[in-house]
């Protein structure tokens, strides 16, 4: 088993990982090493398994960049600054948001940007969900203008999910992974 020695906020993260769970974070992390998330919630490799087995980074009915805007402005709006930034980093560019699109998302309240209209109703879609808990009829007429009902669902569980992976980053307080960078830094 390997060891891991880092810090990780409130809680330091699991010693070593089942091997399973180990050969699942390799292959998510493609060579690099586990995220502080994934080890510290680790400790109990029962919670690690639910983690990584809720997840939908792969294909699905959004488009990389639309799963993008959904993540990256539900953890800009729960301040998750450490979950903002490993997207930020690691996804955003390959799913052609730049800076000016970053900074968008990053600022609360504020939806203009190189939005197309079914962006601008995702992001719409996020800022709802954050005031509301819920949709209501005009924007819901809106998503499913640009988007079948398996889309709008699977962007309603990607929300839920990002804001559940928000508490467990800003509850544990883990610290920013290198070369990542607080939401602040990403706003004008």
């Amino acid at each position: 088993m390997e060891h891991y020695t880092f810090d990780s906020g409130r809680v330091m993260p699991a010693p070593d990982l089942p091997v399973d769970l180990r050969a699942a974070l390799d292959k998510l992390m493609r060579g690099r090493p586990p995220l502080r998330l994934f080890t510290t919630v680790g400790r109990d490799p029962r919670l690690l398994a639910k983690l990584l087995n809720g997840g939908l980074l792969g294909p699905g009915n959004l488009t990389v960049r639309h799963r993008e805007i959904v993540i990256h402005r539900v953890t800009a709006t729960c301040g998750a600054d450490y979950e903002f930034g490993v997207h930020a980093a690691y996804f955003a560019s390959r799913a052609g948001l730049d800076d000016d699109a970053l900074a968008a998302l990053a600022t609360p309240h504020v939806a203009a940007g190189p939005w197309s209209p079914a962006e601008a109703a995702l992001i719409e879609l996020c800022d709802s969900l954050d005031a509301t808990c819920t949709i209501d009829d005009d924007l819901w007429d809106v998503l499913t203008q640009h988007f079948t009902d398996e889309a709008v669902i699977e962007a309603l569980m990607l929300a839920g999910y990002y804001r559940m992976v928000s508490y467990l980053c800003n509850g544990l307080e883990i610290p920013l992974e290198p070369g990542t960078a607080p939401i602040a830094a990403h706003r004008s």
